[in-house]
Order: structure tokens, then C-alpha cells, then sequence
């Protein structure tokens, strides 16, 4: 027997469906996925902390869940929507289904909505806070305790998902014993295992770890991974990236791009719906190519044209967003530091940014 669920959102916003996975009430910021496949990987992303998920592609779970997809140990989202669930996943890989994985990492679904008109709603009113419940489905009752809710700006949603103590991810050392520090601020495990996969020894730390801890580990360089949140939230790692910056090759990924831009004196500001999906075309400035990319972010770095000062030398825009022209990629000029604001893991989606990772490895090589 299928259990009424419903979702709704802070401008009044009301939609029905039936429940899956979980039940009770979940909360958060509610936003879209334009991903075709890879919820597995959506569901275990760091960088979904405190958000509700609804995904555009009408059929979920048809594939099932497998114990080699995961992007961290752990389900971020608070809650997940679909148009249609499948309970009878078909793939060899599965090994449970997604209904499974909620209920054994308490996460509400919920199924049967109009996910093509909330997706709709949302790009026309921006990502917005909400509630799923399968409890409560008195309008006025669900609007207070949205009112309630907390939303992203200023948040420190790193702190909840850092890892507690630093540790060695498996390396094969194949690179001059090449040692890379990843600042975790909710890193996936497919940019460990792509700095992994280019023979570099990678040690995890933890995001509040200080910047002299980091440099006496000795590192040849430092990636500022993704996480959730409002950069502007996480003083302590814009603090540390200044500190940083002049004595290693740096790389920031996502929320690290953000980071960086912070540090170099930059602005960041909330986009309306955020990137979410992995299909966004970004154009490289200093190839005119195109890449496809995989994305995850609801905040960015303000724009500008040619070259800007900040403390540490000119930094230049290296990579656009085509579909709203948001700031993808900086880099300094003098200096071995450059960030995307995409996932060069890619996964899921498309492959065509895994270079960065190399262009990292020369300027640890000095290239």
C-alpha cells in the first residue's frame, strides 16, 4: 500500500506524491539535478549537505545500487524526489535497490511528483527551502516550520562533514614519492582516486587543520576539494589559503575554487538554482573549447573581464559557464594556483575536464 507524502516549499509551493525509503520529515534547501544517470553518486556527495534533491530525469532507481558507485561512506541529502521509482532494479552491478539505501541511511523519498513542473517552479523562483513529509500535510502547519528552517548563506556546513583525523588514501607512488594534501571539505572519493591514479602519495586532512601543519607534512602540493555550503561561511580555510598561497602549487575544486577567490580578495554570491547536473557546457578562454562538465554548486564567483590585481599578483577568468556566463576557472599569473568551479572526477558524467588533474601534476613537477 503506497503512503501519501507531500512536498512543500517556502513561497506556498505544494506538491503529492507516495513515499519511498525513509519515513518522516525532512528539511532543507530544495534543488534539481539534470543528470541522467549517477544518483547513487548524487545521493553520496558531500556537497549535497542540508539540500533535498529533485531529480529530471523521470525514472530513478532502474539500475539499482552497488558498493563501487559511492562518492563518500555516507547519504548527504536530506531528501530525495523523483517522478517514477523503480523497485525492480536490472543490472548486474546492483547489489540492493535504492529504496534499500534510503532506509538504511534514514533518507525520506518521495515519488510520484511533477518533477518536470517543481523543476520548472524552481528555475522560475529560485532554489528555496522546503519540507518532504509522510506526517504532516496540513498546509499552514508545514509553512511555519519551513519558515524556520535555516537557509545556506553564512552557514558552515564544512564542519559537519570534514573528516575527524587525517589519513593516507591508497597511492601507488609511482611519481617520486609526489605528495599531495586534500583539504577535505567534503572531497569525493573520485579526486582521491584520480590523484591516486597519477602516482601521487594523498593525504586527507581535516578542513580546520592549520596551514603550518599542512606545510610541515612537506607537501609537493595542495587541492582545496568541493563541500556544501556558502564559502563565506568557512572563515578558517579562506584564512589558511592565504597563508597558503606563494609557498605550494594550489588547486581548488568547486567550493575550493570559491575559497580561493575569497582568499585572493574576490566576491562570491548565490546563484538563483544553482549547477546541478552533468551537462554543463564551459568554455576554456584560452583554447575556445568546449568541455561538458559535471557540476554541483550554489554559489559563485563574481565575474570580470581581462586580468584584476589582488595581493598575490594578476588572476585572470580561464573558464566561462555558456548557459549563464557564471565564472567556471581562475588562475594567477604569477604564481602555480588555478581552480575550476566544475568536478574534473566527472563522477558521474562526461570525461572531458580529467586533464586538469595532470596540468596539476607539472606544476607540482615544476612544468
Amino acid at each position: 500500500m503506497k503512503k501519501r507524502a507531500v512536498v512543500a516549499l517556502k513561497d506556498g509551493a505544494f506538491f503529492e506524491g507516495w513515499s519511498f525509503g525513509a519515513e518522516g520529515e525532512a528539511k532543507g534547501e530544495v534543488v534539481f539535478n539534470t543528470g541522467m544517470t549517477g544518483y547513487q553518486e548524487v545521493l553520496t556527495d558531500p556537497s549535497y549537505q542540508g539540500q533535498m534533491v529533485t531529480m529530471t530525469y523521470p525514472l530513478i532507481g532502474n539500475y539499482g545500487v552497488n558498493l563501487e558507485d559511492n562518492e563518500s561512506h555516507r547519504l548527504y541529502p536530506h531528501g530525495f524526489i523523483v517522478k517514477e521509482y523503480c523497485p525492480y532494479p536490472s543490472n548486474w552491478r546492483s547489489r540492493a535497490s535504492l529504496d534499500t539505501l534510503l532506509k538504511a541511511h534514514s533518507i525520506i523519498g518521495i515519488q510520484g511528483v511533477d518533477t518536470r513542473a517543481l523543476t520548472r517552479h524552481l528555475r522560475d523562483h529560485g532554489a528555496q527551502e522546503g519540507i518532504i513529509s509522510t506526517e504532516d500535510f496540513e498546509r499552514e502547519s508545514l509553512a511555519k516550520k519551513i519558515r524556520a528552517i535555516p537557509g545556506l548563506v553564512g552557514q558552515d556546513m564544512v564542519r559537519e562533514i570534514t573528516c575527524r583525523n587525517p589519513f593516507m588514501w591508497d597511492s601507488t607512488r609511482k611519481n617520486g614519492n609526489l605528495r599531495v594534501v586534500v583539504y577535505d571539505c567534503g572531497v569525493k572519493y573520485n579526486i582521491l582516486r584520480s590523484l591516486s591514479g597519477l602516482g601521487l602519495e594523498v593525504l586527507v586532512v581535516p578542513a580546520q587543520t592549520p596551514a603550518d601543519e599542512v606545510l610541515a607534512k612537506d607537501p609537493h602540493g595542495i587541492l582545496v576539494s568541493n563541500g556544501p555550503g556558502d564559502p563565506e561561511g568557512v572563515p578558517y580555510m579562506i584564512k589558511n589559503i592565504k597563508k597558503l598561497l606563494g609557498k605550494r602549487p594550489i588547486f581548488g575544486i568547486c567550493l575550493g575554487h570559491q575559497l580561493l577567490a575569497l582568499a585572493l580578495g574576490l566576491k562570491t554570491y548565490k546563484l538563483k538554482f544553482g549547477h546541478h547536473g552533468s551537462n554543463h557546457p564551459v568554455m576554456d578562454l584560452s583554447t575556445r573549447k568546449v568541455e561538458i562538465t559535471t557540476q554541483n554548486h550554489c554559489f559563485a564567483v563574481e565575474g570580470w573581464e581581462g586580468w584584476r590585481d589582488t595581493h598575490h599578483g594578476p588572476v585572470e577568468v580561464t573558464h566561462v559557464n555558456l548557459n549563464d556566463r557564471s565564472v567556471e576557472g581562475l588562475r594567477l599569473k604569477d604564481l602555480p594556483v588555478f581552480s575550476i568551479q566544475y568536478h574534473p572526477e566527472a563522477s558521474p558524467g562526461p570525461h572531458d575536464a580529467g586533464y586538469l588533474f595532470e596540468r596539476f601534476l607539472g606544476m607540482m613537477k615544476g612544468q
